[in-house]
């Protein structure tokens, strides 16, 4: 049986999405210290920017890729009874789903 995140592709997925995000967090700080929005509506409108909000759903699928991998082999490692182990992954991956909804929801629908 092949996974799509198993062994060396895991650890490269690891690996890219840690820094994608490194590179998009120190992108927001340089961003946010040279130029400062002005009010809220100005923020928002930013954040609402098709190229800002692709790069922060692309910020957060990343997220969503690495922490799957890296819990799933804390999982995998720590839980021995195949029930539960499987009970707890998808839990896991009901969760993340949850979370990544959520992110869509907020960047791409919310416009309040």
């Amino acid at each position: 049986m092949r996974t799509l995140f198993t062994g060396l592709r895991a650890w490269l997925v690891q690996r890219l999405s840690a820094l994608f995000m490194l590179g998009f967090l120190v992108f927001l700080l340089i961003h946010f210290r040279v130029t400062r929005p002005r009010s809220y509506v100005a923020w928002h409108d930013w954040v609402l920017s098709p190229g800002v909000s692709l790069s922060a759903s692309i910020f957060f699928a990343a997220l969503l890729v690495h922490a799957w991998v890296g819990l799933r082999d804390v999982i995998l490692d720590y839980v021995q009874p195949p029930a539960i182990r499987a009970g707890v992954l998808a839990l896991l991956l009901l969760a993340l789903m949850a979370l990544g909804l959520w992110a869509v929801r907020i960047l791409w629908l919310w416009h309040g």
